[in-house]
């Protein structure tokens, strides 16, 4: 075990083959298998669990009963070498569970300076970006790719193979079946688009008049559709220069493995 001026808990069990980095805190009855890479300045609360082939970065914390890295509930796994990457400073809350990849993507990665509230789970080949909140029981199927400043409220589920695009805000106890364009708000059920997430855009530094007038340009689509269809039309044209980063999310497609692995730019069926 390396540990070069981590503070470990006799109480704790930490492999001798785990690294745990200079300033971490491990506290009594946490357990920590080898083959784990813990950064410098981590906390480990009590109870906490970290199974082999996990590495977080800086500055994370990972609260009592959380379990990252235990093996997918897939049954197609077959003990591949599949890994769980954290980013710094990330926050893993009490009894959050986060699952290894499997073949597809042999990896399911959270990125750096995100919130995964208590309950959530993360199923295998997750990609979750940067500045991302999940709110608690949050269930977060496999395949699924979230980027960066997504929120996503307390009680959602999403489905395999969907993508939430950059910005977008999920309200609480949405089923989400469907991929999510960028920069919206997403609600109700079926799942519908609401508005532009105008409040979370202004608070990161984007034009504020250009997402106020907003509002009244998507209010025909909020009420005339339960589709993506019309408030991504409005989107690609109208969309900020900055938000144009991944134009192909701006059209709505059904939720389908081959989709989501391979955006298309065409029209939507």
């Amino acid at each position: 075990m390396s540990s070069t001026a981590a503070h470990i808990s006799p109480q704790a069990y930490v492999s001798p083959e785990a690294t745990i980095g200079a300033g971490s805190v491990v506290e009594p009855f946490a357990f920590i298998e080898g083959n784990v890479t813990i950064g410098a300045n981590c906390w480990i609360g009590p109870h906490a669990v970290i199974h082999s082939n996990t590495s977080l970065g800086d500055a994370c914390k990972v609260f009592s009963g959380a379990v990252v890295g235990a093996v997918p509930q897939d049954l197609k796994f077959n003990g591949e070498a599949s890994t769980v990457e954290i980013g710094d400073r990330t926050v893993i809350r009490e009894c959050v569970t986060i699952n290894r990849g499997t073949t597809d993507r042999m990896v399911t990665k959270v990125g750096s300076d995100c919130l995964l509230m208590a309950y959530c789970h993360l199923a295998h080949d997750v990609i979750i970006g940067n500045h991302v909140i999940i709110a608690n029981s949050g269930n977060i199927a496999g395949h699924v790719t979230i980027e960066d400043w997504v929120i996503i409220e307390g009680m959602v589920g999403v489905q395999q193979f969907v993508t939430i695009g950059q910005h977008a805000f999920v309200a609480g106890g949405s089923l989400v079946r469907k991929n999510i364009p960028p920069f919206i708000k997403a609600a109700r059920e079926p799942l519908s688009f609401i508005g532009v997430n105008s409040i979370g855009l202004r608070r990161r530094g984007f034009d504020n008049d250009k997402w106020s007038t907003s509002k009244t340009s998507t209010a025909p689509c909020t009420c005339k559709t339960r589709t993506f269809r019309k408030p991504c039309a409005w989107l690609k044209p109208n969309c900020h220069n900055r938000l144009r980063r991944k134009p192909s999310l701006l059209l709505y497609k059904p939720r389908t493995k081959a989709s989501s692995a391979a955006p298309s730019d065409g029209p939507p069926e």
